[in-house]
């Protein structure tokens, strides 16, 4: 059972259990199962989803340049070091190499980048990953999504109010359970993603760390390009009121883009064809 349809059973009415039981017996983090969107001011928000917006076509842009893309194009009245935090807050990183101003935790592992002139030849071959921040009608969610780089199909997804690691493990380790363990995974230098519970997932299952180069995010392209594609087809055009409305919208979205939606880049075929008839081939 998939870690959707887990907390599809979690009932918050339940006269009998309690909701932190339930999930004890399903066997998923309490955190995955909330949806309770994070809270900013209303400003705050306005400057999020347009700096969304700037960014998923030029995610060059760095905070100084946003700054000012704000304040003249936009006529909104902020400074560097709020624009800063809000990069922060949504998991934003321009895509140029920057002096190293701070010490990495050397408890951490960082990967080498794993991916350059590779020849991806069948599914499950690489899986790649990314978080990335999803604005609603009021407040955001983050969601986390592993797409298979050969066929391009979304593999496993889930939307929480946090960007804990395991809540990106729990997904990871639903995804292997449902689809095999991939020979490579390529994710950024995050934090979820270099600390040791992820790590471990990932050697558990015999699978080789990739990650991008500090700054680039070019290197995990796919994913990026799924999330600018979700975005504009779906997420600016219907803003979700609540989050289990975006879950259940994000879920009709996905079961279009995996299964009906042709991609030019795989020969005209869905992401679904492309996974299952090659599987089945190797």
């Amino acid at each position: 059972m998939s870690l959707e349809q887990k907390r599809a059973l979690i009932s918050p009415k339940h006269k009998k259990m309690s909701i932190v039981k339930q999930c004890e017996l399903l066997e998923i983090a309490r955190s995955s199962h909330y949806y309770k969107p994070r809270g900013e001011s209303t400003l705050n928000q306005m400057l999020m989803k347009a700096i969304d917006r700037k960014y998923l076509l030029h995610p060059f842009t760095g905070v100084a340049k946003m700054t000012d893309y704000l304040k003249l194009d936009l006529g909104y009245m902020v400074n560097v070091k709020r624009v800063r935090r809000l990069y922060h807050l949504m998991a934003l990183e321009t895509i140029y190499r920057k002096p190293k101003l701070t010490k990495s935790n050397p408890s951490h592992y960082k990967q080498p980048y794993l991916l350059r002139n590779l020849d991806i030849t069948h599914p499950n071959h690489v899986w790649a990953a990314d978080i990335t921040y999803i604005p609603m009608y009021r407040g955001f969610m983050y969601m986390f999504a592993i797409i298979d780089v050969y066929s391009r199909k979304i593999l496993g997804w889930s939307i929480s109010n946090s960007m804990s690691v395991e809540w990106c493990r729990d997904v990871l380790e639903s995804t292997v359970k449902k689809c095999g363990s991939p020979e490579i995974f390529n994710t950024d230098q995050g934090v979820q993603f270099t600390s040791n519970k992820f790590q471990d997932e990932l050697k558990k299952h015999g699978i080789r760390a990739s990650m991008d180069g500090k700054g680039r995010a070019l290197d995990n392209i796919f994913i990026e390009r799924f999330w600018r594609t979700l975005k504009w087809e779906y997420i600016y055009l219907n803003p979700a009121n609540g989050g289990i409305d975006l879950l259940q919208g994000v879920r009709t979205y996905m079961q279009f883009y995996n299964e009906e939606r042709r991609h030019d880049s795989i020969g005209k075929v869905t992401p679904e064809e492309k996974y299952n008839i090659m599987k089945q081939v190797s």
